[in-house]
C-alpha cells in the first residue's frame, strides 16, 4: 500500500484535475512545457518535518507545492481564476477526505520568465499536517 503521504498527493492530484481552466495536471513534472500545455497544474512535494504525536504515532508536517503555469501577455492575470479555483477545491476539504490533520497555505511565489511568449510559474504551498503509524507509513 502507498504512504499516506503519497496518497494524499494523489488525492490532491485528482480533486485539481477539476480546476477551471487548466488544459492538465501533472505530478513532479520535471520536462518542458510546450505552448499547447499551458495552462496546467503541477503538484508535487516539499520538505517536510516529523515529530512524535504519541506512543507508536508520528505527526508529520510536508510542504506541497501547487504550481500554476501559464503564457500569454499578462500571464499572471490568466494564473489568477486558476489560482482562485485550485485554492477553492484545496480548502474545501482540509482534511483532504481524512488523510490529513489539516492543510494551510502557506506561501505564494510568483517567477515571470521572459519567453517568447511571457509565461509564469506561480508556485503556491500548502503545508499539509498528517499522522502515520511509527513503524508503517502506509498507515494513519
Amino acid at each position: 500500500m502507498a504512504s499516506v503521504r503519497e496518497q494524499i498527493l494523489s488525492s490532491l492530484a485528482t480533486t485539481l484535475a477539476s480546476t477551471t481552466g487548466v488544459v492538465a495536471v501533472y505530478r513532479s513534472r520535471a520536462e518542458a512545457f510546450s505552448r499547447a500545455e499551458a495552462p496546467s497544474l503541477i503538484i508535487s512535494p516539499g520538505p517536510g518535518r516529523c515529530r512524535r504525536h504519541s506512543t507508536c504515532k508520528l505527526h508529520w508536517t510536508m510542504d506541497v507545492q501547487v504550481v500554476v503555469h501559464t503564457r500569454g501577455n499578462t500571464p499572471d492575470l490568466l494564473a489568477d481564476p486558476i489560482i482562485s479555483s485550485a485554492h477553492a477545491l484545496i480548502m474545501a476539504d482540509t482534511t483532504i477526505g481524512g488523510l490529513a490533520v489539516d492543510i494551510v497555505p502557506t506561501n505564494d511565489d510568483p517567477q515571470i520568465d521572459q519567453a517568447d511568449m511571457n509565461s509564469i510559474w506561480w508556485v503556491h504551498t500548502y503545508e499539509v499536517q498528517f499522522r502515520t503509524s511509527e513503524a508503517d507509513l502506509s498507515q494513519g
